[in-house]
């Protein structure tokens, strides 16, 4: 029904993030937005916004899904009340998991880290 819609939150996303808070974020997303989506910043960031934005709630039949992907990630972090500090602070919150779970699992993957 909405060809565009992926099924979690895509890495062509995060560059249309960067103006909606202050240069702290601006910062953060100018700089993931130019790595390959299989670096483990890039995959911290999307595995940050895919519990912000509740993607795997998401029901591809949904206003939320109508939106896009995009849409509905401007519209979690534009709606988010806390501080921008916090905000990053959820992203390497979202980085320390992604890299424990990386250590204790056989995973077939390159993952870029440098």
């Amino acid at each position: 029904m909405y060809p565009q819609s992926e099924i979690l939150f895509p890495h062509r996303c995060v560059s249309s993030l960067g103006k909606l808070r202050g240069p702290e974020w601006e910062n953060l997303v100018e700089r993931i937005a130019v790595l390959p989506e299989s670096h483990i910043d890039a995959l911290a960031f999307s595995l940050m916004m895919i519990k912000m934005d509740k993607c795997l709630k998401c029901d591809l039949g949904s206003y939320k899904a109508s939106l896009g992907c995009c849409a509905c990630a401007q519209r979690a972090i534009k709606s988010y009340k806390k501080s921008d500090h916090q905000l990053i602070k959820k992203f390497h919150a979202a980085k320390r998991e992604l890299s424990r779970y990386l250590e204790n699992n056989d995973v077939n993957i390159t993952i870029i880290t440098e």
